[in-house]
């Protein structure tokens, strides 16, 4: 076999756990673009090194112990991504003030097809949507690296604790005190959204909510919208800080500080397990719809409990693969992860 056509073929090894590794770094990291970052110095890594792997361990086990030592180095340096609501109190919406705190501050969102690796078996499908979930993806910040290297691995991944002993250099009784202690810290948090449970593909009673959900939003329906969300619903805004509780404050924003995005448009996009959409307001210069936030909503019991913008769109919009303009007579069509 000639060089090229190793290099080829360890090219395609190494590019079929892309998704699944990027899964496990966005995990770890909270943070779209840092995973991508992480993979890419995983398979670099792995690459330049790989004539001294001896197979002792299959390839994808090798790939997550750069993977983790790589999600180490960089947890070193950063603190923890969080929500609005991890960071402050809801303000009322007479005190709403919009605050933005640095990029590095937030858990980010991802598209669905940059982490969730096709499976078979539904019971695993669904517990990797769970833990790309915003609640969980939050809880996990929480955990110091190492125990949440452990709980990602073990209760995620399946991994068994030898496995896991074996990747992070360690004994099976420590892998086992961190898994406790990491159950022990996310069953004390008291998560909104956490049960956000949405089928895949959504079901009839989830998809009729999603379709009035859009009618209510681009027919900037105050009436309609408050029938739809939880009386507890929240909404978030990174950059900023401000996060919004119950129906009447979060119309009462968007009547006011956010009245510009009457007559948007919204396409839809699966980000973090949960459904959303590329939001488009009216663009009185250019005409047409310019992209405003990426929305992911949570949904619980028929009503929708969490709303959350992500507003950064020259950073969402190209990860979603959603274009920044739309025409004033363009289709709504199907975009994005």
């Amino acid at each position: 076999m000639s060089d090229g056509t190793a290099t080829t073929d360890l090219d395609a090894q190494l590019e079929k756990y892309r998704v699944e590794l990027t899964g496990y770094c966005y995990r770890m990291l909270g943070s779209s673009f840092e995973a991508e970052d992480a993979v890419q110095d995983t398979l670099v890594r792995a690459w330049r090194s790989h004539d001294r792997f001896e197979g002792r361990s299959s390839l994808r086990s090798w790939l997550y112990r750069i993977a983790t030592n790589v999600c180490l180095d960089m947890l070193t340096a950063g603190g923890k991504r969080a929500r609005p609501m991890d960071l402050t109190e809801s303000t009322p919406l007479a005190r709403a003030a919009l605050a933005p705190r640095p990029d590095s501050t937030w858990l980010e969102p991802m598209p669905d097809a940059r982490v969730l690796p096709a499976v078979q078996d539904p019971a695993e499908a669904a517990v990797a949507r769970e833990s790309v979930r915003l609640a969980f993806m939050a809880a996990l910040q929480q955990l110091p690296p190492k125990q949440r290297a452990v709980l990602i691995l073990r209760e995620v991944l399946a991994w068994r604790a030898s496995e896991v002993a074996e990747l992070l250099g360690t004994t099976v009784a420590s892998v086992n005190s961190a898994l406790q202690r990491a159950r022990a810290t996310l069953a004390e948090r008291d998560d909104r959204g956490a049960d956000a449970a949405v089928s895949d593909p959504l079901d009839e009673e989830q998809q009729k909510l999603l379709e009035r959900y859009v009618k209510a939003f681009e027919g900037y329906d105050m009436t309609a919208l408050t029938a739809l969300l939880h009386e507890d619903a929240v909404m978030t805004m990174p950059p900023f800080d401000l996060w919004l509780t119950g129906p009447a404050d979060i119309t009462g924003f968007m009547t006011t500080l956010g009245a510009s995005c009457a007559g948007s448009r919204l396409l839809p996009v699966r980000a973090n397990g949960l459904p959303g959409f590329a939001h488009y307001k009216p663009d009185p210069d250019k005409g047409g719809f310019s992209a405003w936030a990426v929305q992911v909503l949570e949904v619980s019991e028929g009503r929708i409990t969490g709303f959350h913008c992500f507003l950064d769109t020259q950073r969402w919009f190209p990860l979603f693969g959603l274009p920044l303009q739309l025409e004033a007579d363009s289709d709504q069509v199907e975009q994005g992860g």
